[in-house]
């Protein structure tokens, strides 16, 4: 296996996802009594001990009536606690981001990394039938469908999944369609997740194999689960799971701080910069996780030029937008995912504000006295006040920047497709997992609309490039480019908050969301 380990504190980088839906506190109609103690008859006890049982309410933003159980549709941080509890996939990311066996037991290439020999563990799905590699083909050839867009799919892409088969109920190999040295990571990326063979009506009755099992499902309101005694990594502490929506981040916290939940996910630097002390709130915060950029169209004007994007990339005072959007708590970003993981090309000069240069590139263009629309949203901590800033900034090189406010319910959707320029997060991944999923001509979640052959070309060779120096020397061209003429402003890397009540024991303080101990709520306890 390759080993993509690097030191853990320069790794913090998350957010990714992003949530929105019209719920507030209107949302926090939770199943069961209020109150933050332990529920359904958890044992009391803070001697650091895991106990069983009780409820936990965990509240998130999410994304409305819209919201799904299929774990290969899901884009939000709702989503995958969702998927996370429900289901699992072959391999996840660990905290260092190194791919780690899930599904899988074992995993080993051929001599010329062209097939790669699975072994499953023995697991079994909630209605007792074993997990096989049946299940594994039928779920990788339904994220792969070319009609579907799934966000998973470009990751797929380079199995050749006609060839690809089982050798045995828990053994199969994955033929490729070129050399892959680090196929683990396509195991574990984003949206894998293994569901039983044939499944469909995800909403209705989901078969998982994870640690918790289905009890209720209203979208845009609440997912109620039980624990899954039989899960194969063992049977979670609590006896059941309830995830509500709650938008707005004021919700989210004062619901924490009134009882009616116990976990709160993504809090903003204010909120927790003022509950730090706090006896009644644990604030666990994530360095640098997050990373907090804009997104350029660069399939249609004016982003479609490249002096503009450059004059766009040195409007931006990347210190200003992290005091201001962050209050603070982040580092300055250089136009670049993965600030301080593998091959990350930290060898470029940091990009700094130059508003003449950015002048100049604008006439070079014909675009002075430039107008544009950047969207933003409260679906996110800082996006609204990134824009202001922003604003202010382009101002000085003579951009006027009109802020559009859109719904939190369909902001990451509208953004996708739609508009020019956006506010734009990721969370935790290895670089060629961003690159594969939101950098290729067919990348399903492509929010720059970057489509460049010999960029694609690039990332092929990298991926087929048995040595690490020279995979990391490809890498680092591919950077170069996007350095120079990319689509994502990237002005900074966020600090991830969440809030837990001090009842709470088992959240994980060293692991950027989407990564495996993100949201790990099988193993979180209530003392």
């Amino acid at each position: 296996m390759t080993d993509h380990r690097v030191p853990f504190p320069g790794l913090h980088r998350r957010g990714f996802l992003a949530a929105g839906a019209a719920a507030g506190l209107g949302a926090l109609t939770l199943t069961g009594c209020s109150g933050s103690g332990p529920a359904d008859g958890a044992a009391a006890g803070d001697d650091g001990t895991p106990r069983r049982g009780g409820r936990l309410r965990a509240a998130f933003a999410g994304g409305g009536a819209s919201e799904t159980l299929d774990p290969h549709l899901g884009n939000l941080f709702a989503d995958a606690a969702r998927a996370k509890a429900l289901f699992d996939k072959l391999a996840d990311y660990g905290a260092d981001l190194a791919a780690v066996p899930r599904l899988a037991e074992s995993w080993e290439p051929n001599a010329g990394l062209d097939r790669w020999n699975v072994t499953l563990r023995r697991a079994e799905w909630h209605d007792g039938k074993p997990v096989t590699a049946a299940d594994v083909l039928y779920s990788y050839r339904r994220i792969a469908d070319p009609a579907e867009a799934y966000r998973a799919r470009a990751s797929l892409e380079p199995v050749d999944l006609k060839a690809s088969r089982a050798t045995g109920a828990r053994t199969l190999t994955f033929v490729l369609k070129r050399p892959t040295a680090e196929f683990p990571n396509v195991m574990a990326a984003f949206g894998t997740h293994i569901v039983p063979e044939g499944a469909t009506g995800f909403d209705r009755a989901p078969i998982g194999s994870g640690p918790f099992r289905l009890v209720s499902f209203t979208p845009g309101r609440t997912t109620v689960l039980r624990r899954n005694d039989a899960y194969w990594e063992g049977a979670p502490h609590l006896d059941t799971l309830e995830l509500v929506v709650a938008n707005e981040e004021s919700a989210r916290i004062n619901a924490l701080l009134g009882g009616q939940i116990e976990y709160a996910h993504e809090l903003n630097p204010a909120t927790g910069r003022a509950h730090e002390k706090s006896t009644a709130v644990e604030v666990v915060r994530l360095r640098n996780s997050a990373m907090q950029s804009f997104a350029m169209k660069t399939d249609r004007p004016p982003f479609d030029d490249p002096r503009v994007r450059e004059a766009f990339f040195l409007m931006a005072d990347r210190r200003e937008l992290v005091d201001g959007a962050l209050s603070g708590a982040g580092e300055t970003g250089n136009d670049l995912f993965g600030k301080g993981y593998e091959y990350y090309a930290d060898e470029l000069p940091q990009r700094t504000q130059d508003i003449g240069r950015a002048r100049a590139l604008l006439r070079q263009a014909g675009a002075e006295g430039l107008k544009v629309t950047l969207d933003t949203s409260d679906v996110a901590a800082g996006f609204t006040e990134a824009a202001g800033i922003f604003r202010d900034q382009a101002a000085r090189a003579g951009v006027t920047v009109h802020v559009r406010t859109g719904s939190k319910d369909s902001y990451w959707k509208d953004i996708l497709d739609s508009g020019t320029l956006s506010c734009y997060r990721s969370g935790a991944m290895p670089i060629e997992s961003h690159i594969s999923q939101r950098l290729l001509t067919d990348s399903t979640t492509n929010a720059t609309k970057w489509q460049n052959e010999s960029f694609d070309a690039l990332y092929r060779q990298a991926q087929s490039t048995k040595d690490k120096e020279g995979r990391a020397a490809l890498y680092g061209r591919m950077q170069r480019q996007l350095h120079a003429e990319g689509g994502f402003l990237v002005w900074g890397f966020g600090d991830w908050i969440i809030g837990t009540a001090r009842s709470v024991h088992g959240v994980a303080r060293k692991a950027p969301a989407n990564t495996l101990d993100w949201a790990r709520f099988d193993k979180v306890w209530l003392a």
